[in-house]
C-alpha cells in the first residue's frame, strides 16, 4: 500500500470528509521542539501499486501539532501550531495566499483542534495553556474560552450525535465532558491515575466514549454510570497510547497508536473486563513513534498513520502497510 516520505516528523493525518483520494498531514521539524512546520495535502492514486501524490503543502515557521478538514467546505482545513495559533487554509487557493486566517488567543501550544460534524459551522481547540476554545471560521475571535482543567489539554473532541457537547482530555488525569449551552462542564471522569492523552466518541453510541493514556491503557466508558467504572480496559501497547478513534463503521471497533511504534485494532465489546480477547490486529509498520492515525469515513476499513519515522502510511486493514 501507498507511502509517502515527508521532510518532517508526522504529528497527525486526516482523511478529507469529502474525497476519498484526499488526505491532509501535520508535521514539525525537530520533533516539534524547535523549528518550522508543514502541512501537507495528499492524494491517493490509483495506480497499480497505489501511490501518494503531493498535491500542495503549506509552510509555517512553527510546528504544526494537529489539523481537521471543514465539514462544511472541501476545501477548507484548520491547524493547531505550537506557536499558541490557529491557522485556516484553502487548498483552492496557492500557497503564497494562506493561510486565509490565523487565530491568536491560545497562550501556549494548541495541541488538538476537531470540527463539528453535526452542526458543521465551528470547530473547538485544545491547549496547553489549560484551555479549550470554541471558533466560527467567520469570526476573527473566538466564541469562548472553557477553562476547568487544571493541566496540559491534549485533546477535544465532538460528540457525532449531539451538537453541542463534547469531551476533551487532559494532563490533569481527568476527561471532561461539556454542552456549549451549560456555563461549567457537566461531568468530569477520573479517568486514568496517569496523563490523559486523547478521547473520542463512538459514532453508534452517544454514551460511549474511548480515553487512552500514559498508562499503556484504552478504557471505554458509559459516561451514564462512571462511577462503577470503565465498560472495559484495553490493555496491550508497551507505551504511551497517543491516539484512540472509534470507527466510522463499525459499532465495537477502536483503533489506537502508540508511542510503542504500533498501530492496533480492537473490538472493546470482545474484550471482557481487562480486554484479553480485544485485540484484532497489531500493525508495527514505523519505526519511530506513531502519532498520528485516522479512519476513512468514505471507504470502510481504509486506515492512516503518521509518526517520527517522517512517513505516511495508507491500507486497507487486514493488508501489510509496508506492501507495494
Amino acid at each position: 500500500m501507498p507511502t509517502f516520505k515527508t521532510p518532517f516528523q508526522g504529528y497527525a493525518v486526516k482523511f478529507s470528509p469529502f474525497y476519498e483520494h484526499r488526505l491532509a498531514v501535520a508535521t514539525a521539524q525537530n520533533f516539534g521542539i524547535l523549528g518550522n512546520g508543514r502541512i501537507h495535502v495528499l492524494d491517493l492514486q490509483p495506480s497499480t501499486p497505489p501511490s501518494l501524490s503531493d498535491l500542495l503543502a503549506f509552510n509555517t515557521a512553527d510546528a504544526v501539532y494537529d489539523l481537521t478538514w471543514s465539514e462544511s467546505n472541501d476545501n477548507l482545513l484548520a491547524s493547531a501550531i505550537a506557536d499558541g495559533s490557529v491557522k485556516l487554509w484553502d487548498t483552492s487557493l496557492p500557497p503564497h495566499q494562506n493561510p486565509i486566517r490565523s487565530l491568536h488567543e491560545h497562550s501556549r501550544e494548541v495541541h488538538s483542534v476537531d470540527w463539528n460534524p453535526t452542526r458543521r459551522d465551528s470547530f473547538i481547540t485544545a491547549s496547553w495553556d489549560d484551555s479549550i476554545k470554541l471558533w466560527s471560521p467567520d469570526r476573527p475571535s473566538s466564541v469562548r474560552t472553557f477553562h476547568e482543567h487544571s493541566y496540559c489539554v491534549y485533546s477535544a473532541n465532538w460528540s457525532p450525535r449531539h451538537p453541542d457537547v463534547f469531551a476533551s482530555a487532559s494532563g490533569d488525569r481527568t476527561t471532561r465532558i461539556w454542552d456549549v449551552r451549560e456555563p461549567t462542564s457537566t461531568q468530569v471522569i477520573p479517568a486514568h491515575d496517569y496523563e490523559i492523552l486523547s478521547c473520542d466518541w463512538n459514532k453508534y453510541d452517544p454514551c460511549v466514549l474511548a480515553t487512552s493514556s500514559v498508562d499503556k491503557s484504552i478504557r471505554v466508558w458509559d459516561v451514564r454510570a462512571t462511577a462503577r467504572g470503565p465498560l472495559t480496559v484495553l490493555n496491550g501497547h508497551g507505551y504511551a497510547v497517543r491516539k484512540v478513534k472509534f470507527s466510522p463503521h463499525h459499532e465495537s471497533v477502536i483503533v489506537s497508536c502508540s508511542y510503542d511504534m504500533t498501530v492496533r485494532v480492537w473490538d472493546y465489546k470482545a474484550g471482557g473486563d481487562v480486554g484479553g480477547e480485544a485485540a484484532v490486529a497489531v500493525y508495527d509498520h514505523h519505526t519511530e513513534f506513531a502519532v498520528g492515525l485516522d479512519l476513512s469515513v468514505l471507504v470502510e476499513w481504509l486506515m492512516a498513520s503518521t509518526g517520527w519515522d517522517e512517513l505516511v502510511y495508507v491500507w486497507q486493514h487486514g493488508t501489510d502497510p509496508r506492501a507495494a
